[in-house]
């Protein structure tokens, strides 16, 4: 379990329904942003969210509240933050919510 995983900062990121399509595209990157296999596998580049329609740093502030809440993992390679999802808070949450509700 990541530290950082916090089931009240996960709910309210989710409660946005673009925060919710970032993780709904991230969960197969080939098909939500048409990347390579092996691009996908490395993350997917913040400028890639645009495709959205917000600006990119509407789009970097969305990722930010995705990551504090656990729900993200990023890593810096060379200038490019790429995203991932971080699938054990993802699979805690499900199990959270569903034991609790």
């Amino acid at each position: 379990m990541d530290k950082r995983f916090d089931l009240n900062e996960a709910l309210k990121a989710l409660a946005h329904p673009g925060r919710f399509e970032f993780l709904v595209w991230l969960k197969d990157p080939q098909e939500g942003f048409g990347l390579s296999s092996s691009e996908a596998r490395e993350g997917v580049s913040a400028g890639l969210f645009e495709q959205s329609g917000l600006s990119q740093s509407a789009a970097s502030a969305h990722l930010a509240v995705l990551s504090r809440a656990g729900l993200l993992s990023s890593r810096r390679i060379g200038g490019r933050v790429l995203y991932s999802r971080n699938e054990d808070n993802i699979l805690l949450l499900k199990a959270t919510l569903e034991t609790r509700l």
